[in-house]
């Protein structure tokens, strides 16, 4: 038990490592999914291009969602946005970098995605074969536009008995696959270079600012951690108080069936401290709604001169 308990208090010190990391196996699991995945392109003219782009962009937006799900930061976010003021300001430029550092790891996944049909070529060709112009290639002379179609239709179907034969089904899916690789490495070239130009430009700009928004970013989320586990204890102790409250009158029954019962000295002195006087339910609610409504500022040196 103490080793899982070192275990999630590793992960939730570490969340920002462990977001990219599970970004990580996100964008390798799309490559792995893709590779897996059994392409069969229906091959008519109705619908090549609703598969096609289905298939290059539905699994990415499962994936961002799947991101944004598995990041605690984006509920901490939407938290911070939708909480009323209270005695607490919002700052919206912690709240932009939340949203800006949650989208970019949610974005790695989709993005591999996209550039490994691209780079494979298969989606594009099954979506774009019927667009192509069949005046560039001569094995579609002498034939009807709806033939052409047909024919068309079916590039991505090789062992298709129409297309079996045709000398131009070849040049078509190569002149596709070349647009489709290009397109791929173009888009893999520009977010190089935009991640570079964004790592090496940042120093420009005013890191002061930067520096504030990454911390009391931090903070948001740290701070909903150690809530969560005060909140966890109260409840735990409170339970427990009731509980012996309820079992009052069988004291000499759980004695004698070894039942562990805390101690009167330090153990209650430890659990009065922590419940701060909270004897009911309604004292418990009002506290959570001050929470919610009425977070306390900031600044901690009026308990300080106390101290």
């Amino acid at each position: 038990m103490d080793r899982f308990r070192m275990i999630f208090q590793y992960f939730q010190s570490n969340s920002e490592s462990v977001m990219n990391g599970i970004c990580g196996l996100l964008a390798l699991a799309s490559v792995k999914m893709y590779t897996c995945f059994d392409f069969s392109c229906p091959c008519l003219p109705q619908y090549n291009m609703a598969y096609g782009l289905g298939i290059m962009f539905v699994p990415p937006v499962t994936l961002f969602l799947c991101g944004l799900i598995l990041n605690r930061q984006s509920l901490v976010m939407l938290e911070e946005w939708r909480r009323p003021q209270g005695r607490r300001e919002k700052d919206l430029a912690v709240i932009r970098y939340m949203c800006s550092s949650i989208m970019q790891r949610a974005m790695v996944a989709p993005v591999v995605w996209i550039i490994v049909t691209l780079l494979d070529g298969k989606c594009l060709i099954c979506a774009f074969s019927c667009s192509v112009d069949p005046e560039k290639f001569v094995g579609f002379a002498n034939t009807s536009p709806v033939q052409v179609q047909q024919l068309l239709a079916k590039v991505p179907c090789k062992d298709d008995e129409l297309m079996r034969n045709n000398t131009s089904r070849k040049a078509v899916s190569r002149y596709l696959r070349c647009w489709s690789q290009a397109l791929g490495w173009s888009i893999l070239l520009i977010l190089i270079v935009a991640a570079f130009l964004t790592r090496w430009l940042r120093p420009c700009f005013n890191q002061a600012t930067l520096l504030q928004a990454r911390h009391w970013s931090n903070y948001i989320d740290i701070e909903q951690k150690i809530f969560e586990e005060t909140c966890c204890e109260h409840s735990r102790l409170f339970a427990h108080k009731c509980i012996l409250h309820f079992f009052e009158s069988m004291r000499r029954e759980i004695k004698l069936h070894s039942f562990s019962l805390p101690r009167e000295g330090e153990r209650a002195e430890k659990e009065d401290d922590l419940l701060r006087g909270i004897t009911d339910q309604d004292q418990v609610n009002k506290l959570l709604k001050m929470w919610y409504f009425e977070k306390p500022p900031l600044d901690i040196s009026q308990e300080i001169q106390r101290l």
